[in-house]
């Protein structure tokens, strides 16, 4: 059993009131969004996003609560939404600063995306991260029944689990990572990184998008941890990873996320959005190619690639400026953050030179769009792009890929797709590029422009059986029928997988 843990109030674990709450999911936001009305009334409305899609059905179908932030500094509205149990955590200003968008966004992030830009390590940020994560378990504690399930999501909250684990030892917890879990090299970078292993071995199953990501965590958990692992490979959803911390087993596994495919296909069928596409390719003088990227601006997204590529592509006149359009859909994104205002500089520069050079008056080549776009809006954009571009230098998986798959019930449409996606390893049929390879990426547009009619039915109809048949619901119900199932005992879970010693970590290398 798990030591016993402390709580803010000075009251022990097993002094702390217990929830009602079968189910519990901890995010770093709450599933709504809070609107001020003109009249000064609020409102709170569903965030739009496949996780909230994805659990809510599993909130209401038994007494289910939600732990999280709403987003604005110094909150402390609980917002009631039929069917779900909202708690809400406050944040000052201050820990939006260090925990948020500090350690979070300035640390982590580029940490977990191949140090594309430089982290930052600051001790005050750190500790403000383990401030408001122990009052996100404590939140949780308060919320979850006796035996629950908490399922704790993404990297705001890698030391829950195991602050969550000494508060209430009864709960089944599970904890997945929605970004990309680094290599070895890079994660040791980090000067909490022992803290980091072990608040995520806290959890009785840790899920990542991939094989590669469940294996790095495995070694770590042995180097870093000194805890006994499995030695054999991880599978997809199959072939789980086993930490022994204890007398408790830790299952690791890759549980590779998706969409609501279904309603996006029923919806990108309406004559609704047909017609809105329609408009689109209108409203653009109907060009032979319409190239789209859909992206949050975030370095890490590849955006300037694509620009670079199509830039050269005009250069070389492999591309007809007369023919071709491209329209860069960029959502804002962590706007005070130095990085990423430099980013946004040097895109919109790329922009202007293609404009500049390839454009005639009143036909611009490029259309950079940099706000929020109405999903609606979203869905028709997909059913008119002629090309979808995701070029991204690392994602953990990329929705925006899968949501053009699932739009392109004519079988129409190709996909450029980079390498270093998650999506990747589902959507073989994309044509998949390294996104450090200028030239590479360049042919892989060529080709996508230039595909037979054949030859696209064949890519799009292998990448639309993928998307359809393993949705967001099926995601869910792999990764919480797998912590259902996590045994309590050792010498069950195991089922005789051969264990390395957490001591001996010199003749393992999986990272």
């Amino acid at each position: 059993m798990a030591e016993s843990g402390h709580v803010s109030n000075g009251g022990t674990a097993a002094e702390q009131h217990v929830g009602d709450a079968q189910f519990v999911v901890v995010a770093n936001r709450l599933p709504v969004d809070k609107e001020v009305l003109p009249d000064g009334t609020v409102r709170w409305k569903r965030s739009p996003g496949g996780l909230v899609t994805a659990l809510e059905p599993i909130l209401r179908s038994q007494t289910g609560a939600w732990v999280g932030w709403s987003g604005i500094a110094d909150s402390v509205d609980n917002p009631d939404i039929e069917g779900v149990d909202i708690h809400a955590v406050p944040l000052s200003t201050r820990e939006i600063a260090e925990y948020y968008e500090g350690f979070s966004n300035a640390t982590l992030w580029p940490l977990y995306h191949d140090v594309i830009v430089k982290p930052e390590y600051h001790r005050e940020w750190w500790n403000t991260y383990v401030e408001v994560n122990r009052r996100f378990a404590e939140a949780t504690a308060k919320a979850a029944a006796h035996g629950a399930i908490v399922w704790v999501q993404d990297y705001q909250l890698q030391l829950v689990p195991k602050m969550l684990r000494m508060l209430r030892p009864d709960l089944k917890i599970g904890f997945f990572l929605h970004i990309p879990f680094p290599p070895v090299e890079l994660f040791m970078q980090n000067p909490w990184r022992t803290e980091i292993v072990e608040g995520l071995l806290g959890a009785d199953l840790i899920g990542f998008h991939l094989p590669g990501g469940a294996q790095n965590f495995l070694f770590l958990a042995r180097r870093l941890a000194g805890q006994a692992t499995s030695k054999g490979t991880v599978g997809v959803r199959s072939r789980f990873g086993v930490v022994q911390v204890g007398f408790r087993t830790v299952r690791v596994g890759a549980f590779p996320i998706s969409i609501d495919s279904g309603e996006l296909d029923q919806k990108s069928r309406s004559k609704e959005i047909r017609r809105r596409a329609a408009e689109i390719r209108e409203e653009l003088g109907n060009p032979k190619t319409i190239l789209l990227g859909v992206d949050r601006l975030d370095y890490t997204k590849g955006i300037d690639v694509r620009l670079k590529a199509l830039s050269e592509l005009l250069a070389e006149k492999r591309i007809d400026p007369e023919e071709t359009v491209m329209i860069q859909l960029a959502t804002p994104s962590r706007e005070r953050v130095d990085s990423y205002v430099k980013m946004r500089s040097g895109i919109e520069q790329l922009v202007g030179n293609i404009n500049g050079a390839y454009s005639s008056v009143g036909q611009p080549i490029v259309q950079y769009v940099h706000r929020a776009v109405p999903r609606e809006d979203l869905i028709a954009f997909f059913v008119a792009a002629d090309v979808m571009l995701v070029t991204p230098l690392r994602d953990g998986m990329n929705l925006v890929a899968k949501e053009y798959v699932a739009c392109r019930s004519d079988l129409g449409g190709s996909l450029v797709l980079s390498e270093f996606t998650g999506a990747a390893a589902e959507l073989r049929t994309a044509y998949q590029a390294n996104p450090y390879d200028l030239d590479g990426v360049k042919d892989a547009i060529v080709a996508a422009i230039e595909q037979t009619p054949h030859e696209g039915r064949r890519r799009m109809r292998a990448l639309r059986r993928q998307v359809l048949t393993h949705d967001v619901a099926k995601w869910a119900e792999s990764f919480l029928g797998t912590l259902a199932s996590v045994s309590e005992t050792a010498s069950d879970a195991n089922r005789g997988v051969h264990l390395v010693d957490g001591g001996d970590v010199s003749a393992d290398r999986d990272a």
